[in-house]
């Protein structure tokens, strides 16, 4: 019996600078990352994080660092 592999949804948001992914699923909504976000990139929406504004991150990278869950990652470019 073959099984499937699982796709995870993952929203990604990047410009030239940056992609900030996010696995909605992992997240439970705890507001760590949009706390010590120094820019205030990340917002919350219906109690998951969500980026607001793509060009104000400075991709220190506290968001990933500090969550618990592994729900948010910053790729440089």
């Amino acid at each position: 019996m073959a099984q499937e592999a699982a796709i995870e949804k993952i929203e990604a948001t990047e410009n030239q600078k940056v992609k900030i992914s996010i696995i909605p699923r992992y997240c439970k909504g705890c507001e760590i990352c949009v706390k010590l976000c120094p820019k205030q990139v990340l917002g919350m929406e219906m109690f998951k994080v969500k980026v607001n504004d793509i060009d104000l991150c400075i991709a220190c990278g506290a968001c990933e660092l500090r969550c618990p869950d592994f729900a948010i990652f910053i790729e440089k470019k």
